[in-house]
């Protein structure tokens, strides 16, 4: 399993992750696979996102919309993508829709057998054992999440967008005093690859754990990953 974990994806502070990422899913082949976090009547978010593959010789094809799922052939066709895109916008919503359309253990599974995972904010989130940071961006309280259990593919929780308010920060502070999970928090531009012996760091995230904050180090989060 690769996983690649990015804060916001369409800026140019992440072409170095965007590079080794592609790197990784072409050594495989070349199709990538979108799962929309919501309904897009346009696509306009999926023709961006299919521009800005397209400039690493990446291939966006196959649009998902969890609310009018196909059934068992366009299952397949998912997954039969070299990697798949998981989107950000509502982290909440994009469960419950994970959830009731029988995909979350499906992605999971698949993700665990050898397969590619790309998030981006909310697609990231997801990809941890707990949705509970995501109540920040909405002046809520991590500590009163009961339903947030998510893709659990990571040992830790992700926080991207850390840049946008001062107030994250020591809100995540106090958070990590009541979590067993240490988080990582990313600012826009920064981000990480993971799996198949890889940790890779782009820019400089924080790891926030035991009401203490360090910059993430390589080696912290190897042992992490080596214990999950």
């Amino acid at each position: 399993m690769i996983t690649a974990l990015y804060s916001d994806q369409l800026i140019a502070e992440n072409a170095p992750m965007d590079r080794r990422l592609a790197a990784l899913i072409l050594s495989r082949g070349n199709r990538i696979g979108y799962i929309a976090s919501a309904p897009e009547p346009q696509r306009a978010f999926f023709d961006e996102k299919r521009q800005y593959y397209a400039r690493y010789g990446l291939s966006l094809d196959l649009f998902v919309d969890l609310d009018a799922l196909a059934g068992g052939e366009e299952i397949g066709r998912l997954f039969a993508c070299n990697a798949i895109h998981l989107t950000g916008g509502h982290t909440g919503d994009f469960l419950r829709g994970l959830r009731q359309s029988g995909m979350l253990e499906k992605l999971r599974a698949w993700a665990l057998d050898d397969g590619i995972l790309v998030g981006t904010s909310a697609g990231a989130i997801l990809m941890t054992p707990t949705i509970a940071a995501d109540a920040l961006f909405e002046g809520g309280s991590p500590e009163a999440v009961r339903d947030g259990a998510a893709l659990d593919l990571m040992p830790f929780e992700f926080f991207p967008h850390l840049n946008d308010d001062p107030g994250y920060l020591p809100a995540l502070l106090r958070y990590s005093e009541t979590t067993a999970n240490p988080i990582l928090a990313c600012r826009d531009g920064e981000g990480l690859i993971l799996g198949d012996g890889l940790v890779e760091i782009f820019g400089a995230p924080l790891m926030i754990a035991g009401g203490f904050v360090e910059a993430a180090d390589r080696g912290r989060i190897a042992d992490l990953l080596s214990r999950a």
